[in-house]
């Protein structure tokens, strides 16, 4: 039997619900700029909407500053061809590439290095700053209130931000060498993102889900202990998450790359419940999750990136779609989604080919 044509709000609901969408939600797929300029010029329409030519579901966040502001000066140092070291006016100095699109910075020194330069950046992490909110916000309002799409809100970052204030190898001496130090920041983020967010989860009824952004985890594991997760993140992050259920928010989803196997159980417990991208190079097995928490966690990604590279082909392709897309599929509360951003090296004609076949498997009316 046909199921009925749904919207993307009703399609969101039904996919991480168990319910019965008439296909899965699917989540913009990330790419790279490099990227659709080459599928552009393997034929994919110059003009055409991207979410719309791919099939993807709208989805919005409702537009909060949670950002640093006013954001830090920086100046170039130093400068090839190749690259710029950039200092900012915390002192922090980065080493950047000028000519590639790939490639993260190199930090030579953080901008938060003690307590006076954390004393100092956290000036600019004021919550009753005007512009946390859209200056029109009364119209903001009006225009969500008829909503078909999935509205969702940001939520912070309780590894993720301090992580790239203070440095991952200092962060991880921090724990040990001045637990106040890091105590106080991630306390102070989680009080910080409730002052911010509580107006908006007071003033626009049934928002849809929440986010968060972490990236705490590396190719074999987690860059904490499950313990020092506990002792310094748990309690913060329960007290955000705690609010967004009393909200009505059922839904809140995490980004971090790298293997979550350590970190599942985590946030489960701190009632966040949507795991993306689920990194395949990384050992992250997603049939192997719904094996092991059945439906507590809700899924997303897992695609492998690397069998959509040029050389290879659509019988690589339907291999690793077909050996875990249907199973997850029939098991519900999981939606396919390239397990990263997609890289320059993938033909259009693959990515193509792998949308085709993802909307074939994922479609049931």
């Amino acid at each position: 039997m046909k199921r009925a044509k749904m919207n993307a709000r009703e399609r969101f609901h039904a996919t991480f619900g168990y319910g019965r969408p008439d296909r899965l939600l699917l989540m913009t797929q990330w790419t790279f700029n490099d990227t659709l300029k080459r599928w552009r010029r393997e034929g994919m329409p110059w003009d055409a909407h991207f979410n719309t030519y791919f099939g993807y579901d709208r989805m919005e966040h409702v537009p909060l500053n949670l950002g640093i502001f006013p954001p830090l000066e920086t100046k170039v140092v130093e400068q090839t061809a190749e690259w710029q070291i950039v200092e900012d006016e915390f002192g922090g100095l980065t080493k950047r590439w000028t000519d590639r699109e790939i490639g993260m910075s190199q930090w030579l020194r953080y901008p938060v290095r003690d307590r006076h330069t954390w004393d100092r950046l956290k000036q600019r992490l004021d919550p009753q700053a005007p512009n946390r909110y859209p200056e029109y916000w009364d119209y903001v309002k009006r225009c969500y209130a008829q909503r078909d799409f999935p509205l969702g809100i940001h939520a912070g970052s309780y590894y993720g931000w301090i992580r790239n204030w203070v440095g991952m190898e200092n962060l991880a001496l921090w724990y040990y060498d001045c637990p106040d130090l890091v105590h106080e920041m991630t306390q102070y983020i989680a009080e910080f993102v409730l002052r911010v967010i509580t107006r908006a989860l007071d003033e626009i009824p049934d928002l849809d889900y929440a986010s968060i952004w972490e990236d705490m985890a590396m190719k074999t594991g987690p860059l904490i202990s499950p313990r020092l997760f506990r002792e310094f993140m748990m309690e913060p992050l329960k007290r955000v998450t705690t609010t967004l259920n009393e909200h009505g928010i059922k839904v809140i989803m995490v980004d971090s790359d790298g293997n979550v196997d350590q970190l599942i159980p985590l946030w489960l417990e701190a009632n966040v419940n949507l795991i993306y991208p689920l990194e395949v190079a990384a050992g992250c097995d997603a049939l192997s999750y719904r094996r092991q928490f059945g439906k507590r966690a809700l899924l997303v990604g897992n695609i492998d990136k690397r069998v959509l590279k040029e050389g290879c082909t659509r019988t690589d392709i339907e291999r690793e779609v077909m050996s875990k897309v249907p199973q997850l599929v029939e098991a519900g509360g999981f939606s396919p989604m390239v397990d990263h951003a997609v890289p320059p090296d993938v033909p259009f004609g693959n990515f193509r080919y792998y949308m085709d076949l993802i909307q074939e498997l994922c479609t049931f009316t």
